[in-house]
């Protein structure tokens, strides 16, 4: 299906959840930086709300005072259905995504309509794979999750990094994340979910693992590494057992330019040696607290989805990640770098994700579910570089 010359499709984007904190966020960027040609709707299931969003952007772009409104429900399936059929890309941010995500993925695996979210949810990435990418490549749709923070400078970092590094040989990079951001309610709510659904989450990655094709002549592998002191970062490196090692892991598989032995390790950097060790007894201690349903409920209640760092705090708001490849005897050191990553920069990341779907011609040919590294590659990367995301090889000395 040639979906980017279809003329029945009303809209070349629609960003359904637009009125939650990240949604409203990445609106704005949609209004400051879409095309002028850029047929772009805001979708819902609050008319109100939407009415009062569209206020407020076209407060600042006036051009945004006809914006276009679509009625959409996360648990309405025929809402999902025409929002899906009406538009060339869909960008979500309504989540949890386990909760609330399934829907629209289906409508968009049915209809040939590329899907973009933010989810940060291993299990819910291996269902949806398990479940819709079959149909997807039939429709020629593209899924791909997680373009926010959860994974972009993670999976385009390795992706630049793999670049600088000599080609057909085995690879080895370790990814040390930092930043001094705060949390949203959405974004806390599907971490606890996530902590909440160990054995759920295993089954999930099982299956899909029974699913997947298996490379012939070639290994991609993200191991879990060990808590060590990381003398390239200057940083105690803990491993982080998140989303991020595992798109990095199915970018490599699917692109031959990581090698035929690649792998991935993935840490958080700590300064001090008392940061480490606190940080590791409080994941500790909401990875007990969320095995308890009452808890995990009354946890979920001190933080709501919708609520997040004001402007000022976001302002404050940095983080890097920072790369040690080796190969051929060749050793590198890059890093991703930017402001807020939990919400301006995740805004931005989704967003471009999105134009960069439905707008850019030098696209690999991908169906199904796929990473923003082999659906969109080097041309994200140079979209989120002009957007003011950092991507450079540095010395970490």
């Amino acid at each position: 299906m040639d979906r980017l010359k279809d003329p029945a499709r009303a809209y070349d984007v629609v960003l359904f959840g637009a009125t939650g904190f990240v949604g409203e966020l990445t609106a704005r960027y949609l209004a400051a930086h879409a095309p002028a040609a850029c047929r772009w709707a805001l979708a819902g299931r609050d008319q109100e709300a939407l009415e009062r969003l569209r206020e407020r952007l076209a407060a600042v772009e006036p051009r945004c005072a006809d914006l276009p409104l679509l009625h959409a429900d996360a648990t309405d399936p025929d809402s999902l259905r025409a929002l899906a059929d009406s538009a060339r890309v869909v960008a979500t941010t309504v989540g949890p995504y386990l909760w609330y995500g399934e829907g629209l993925v289906a409508a968009c695996a049915e209809a040939g309509t590329d899907y973009v979210d933010l989810t940060g949810e291993p299990e819910f990435v291996d269902l949806m794979y398990v479940r819709h990418d079959a149909r997807a490549r039939e429709t020629g749709a593209r899924l791909v999750h997680a373009c926010g923070f959860d994974s972009v400078p993670h999976d385009l970092g390795v992706y630049f990094t793999v670049r600088q590094l000599p080609e057909g040989v085995p690879l080895r990079i370790d990814g040390f994340v930092r930043t001094n951001a705060v949390f949203s309610g959405g974004t806390f709510a599907s971490a606890l979910t996530a902590m909440g659904r160990g054995p759920a989450m295993l089954r999930a990655a099982r299956e899909r693992r029974l699913h997947e094709p298996r490379l012939v002549d070639r290994r991609a592998r993200a191991p879990l590494g060990a808590p060590r002191y990381s003398r390239e970062t200057g940083t105690w490196a803990l491993p982080l057992p998140t989303l991020d090692p595992g798109v990095v892991a199915r970018s490599a598989k699917a692109l031959p330019r990581y090698g035929p032995d690649f792998r991935y390790r993935h840490y958080a950097g700590v300064r001090t040696l008392p940061m480490a060790l606190g940080g590791v007894s409080a994941v500790g201690a909401g990875l007990a607290l969320a095995q308890i349903p009452a808890a995990r409920r009354w946890l979920m209640s001190r933080y709501q989805p919708g609520q997040g760092p004001d402007a000022e705090r976001r302002a404050r708001s940095w983080f890097t990640v920072r790369f040690v490849g080796e190969g051929g005897g060749r050793r590198v050191f890059t890093e991703v770098s930017g402001g807020d990553p939990g919400y301006g920069e995740t805004a931005k990341m989704l967003a471009e994700s999105a134009l960069c779907l439905a707008f850019d011609t030098t696209l690999p040919k991908t169906a199904g579910q796929v990473t923003t590294a082999v659906a969109m590659g080097d041309a994200l990367l140079e979209r989120l570089r002009a957007a003011g995301i950092g991507f450079r090889v540095a010395d970490l000395r």
